[in-house]
């Protein structure tokens, strides 16, 4: 706000003079205010709380005011004000003021052209990146030599503009350094918080010269091309399972075979070869696809963990698991018909000659007609031979 008011001079008589201050009902988000006319001798400047006011004029700064107070451009004011009062001791001299905010400002940032990465295993990749960051005026008197006397910028969005190019320009710079350190495109998703702090760390010293801080960064995003980000994936799962690019891809079409039963087994019926075949197939091609999966030979599935042992492994590399085979369960009774041991249980047949272990019907005694077992060759009551 500029408002004219009398002020008196010596001998009685009076001179106009203009009060000049930033009112809250035009600042808003608003980090930078240039006073609508130019500022003489005898006027006042009001400088309020995280208020700065810069005097500007034949594109360097005068002299800035940053304590809050009320100023009045006079000799009185002179140990104040310091040598501005000596340019603006004629009626003749004028200057420009700005008012800066110091309060921290929040800003985003985003791609407008692609970052090109030159990585070992996908060549050239386009990097976007994104992200929001926080920021306050540092040293006003760069800042305003930088945004008003270099760019030319005399209101809050021209500052917003080149702050955000000047944000994508360091995150790209330091994408740069980190990418000369070893950091491919695989590592950028789970070094993002380093990302991050690097750029903190590199940020006073591109943005010192234009008088600004960042305070804090949030949010980044690099994002890649589809295809980049479908081989990255396709490159995390060939490391899980310890497969070779051949093996997984060999993998993948199994699964879609699987999944599409009219295109796979039905197929193969239409051929000839009919249903039950074809499954017989699917089953052989698993267990060539556990073979490749595990190096080459054969193998088992470890019970923990699911992962694929090569045999003769005593332990599964995955978990740690003993892959030693699970205790046989105790032994019941010998067969009746081959004497071989039987597993018991409740096991109904003989594993090895397949004779019924259900127990046989009692017999009569012929002489005394008691019940014997089916087992016993003499009645137990009067020791009559049984027979074979």
């Amino acid at each position: 706000m500029v408002t004219n008011q009398p002020i008196p001079q010596r001998g009685g008589s009076f001179i106009g003079a203009t009060t000049v201050n930033w009112e809250d009902a035009y600042k808003g988000n608003n980090v930078m205010w240039r006073v609508p006319r130019n500022i003489r001798w005898n006027d006042n400047i009001v400088v309020r709380q995280d208020e700065t006011a810069v005097f500007y004029r034949d594109g360097k700064v005068l002299a800035y005011l940053e304590k809050p107070d009320r100023y009045a451009l006079t000799s009185m004011n002179a140990p104040l004000i310091g040598g501005l009062v000596q340019h603006l001791s004629g009626v003749r001299q004028e200057a420009e003021v700005y008012y800066l905010q110091r309060r921290i400002f929040d800003g985003k940032f985003g791609s407008a052209e692609p970052y090109v990465f030159r990585d070992p295993d996908f060549g050239l990749v386009n990097l976007r990146v994104f992200g929001s960051y926080r920021w306050r005026v540092g040293a006003p008197d760069n800042f305003i030599n930088q945004f008003v006397g270099t760019f030319g910028a005399v209101a809050t969005p021209d500052v917003e503009t080149r702050l955000r190019e000047q944000m994508v320009l360091l995150v790209y710079n330091t994408l740069g350094k980190m990418k000369e350190q070893g950091m491919r495109v695989t590592d950028l998703a789970s070094q993002v918080m380093t990302i991050e702090q690097a750029v903190l760390g590199f940020a006073p010293q591109h943005f010192g010269p234009l008088g600004v801080e960042i305070n804090q960064l949030q949010g980044l995003s690099i994002n890649l091309p589809d295809e980049v980000t479908k081989a990255v994936n396709t490159r995390s799962e060939m490391g899980v399972l310890g497969v070779n690019y051949m093996q997984y891809q060999a993998g993948q079409a199994m699964t879609t075979a699987a999944a599409n039963p009219s295109g796979g087994a039905g197929a193969m019926a239409g051929a000839g070869v009919g249903l039950g075949a074809g499954l017989g197939m699917g089953y052989g091609m698993a267990g060539q696809m556990q073979g490749m999966y595990a190096g080459g030979g054969p193998s088992q599935q470890c019970s923990k963990c699911g992962a694929l042992v090569p045999a003769g492994n005593r332990f599964c590399p995955s978990c740690g698991n003993s892959m030693a085979p699970a205790a046989a369960p105790a032994g019941g009774p010998p067969c009746p018909k081959c004497g071989k041991p039987t597993p018991g249980g409740g096991v109904k047949f003989c594993p090895n000659c397949g004779a019924s272990l259900e127990p046989a019907p009692p017999r009569k005694c012929p002489k005394c007609s008691a019940d014997v077992p089916a087992t016993s060759k003499f009645c137990p009551n009067c020791g009559t031979s049984m027979g074979p």
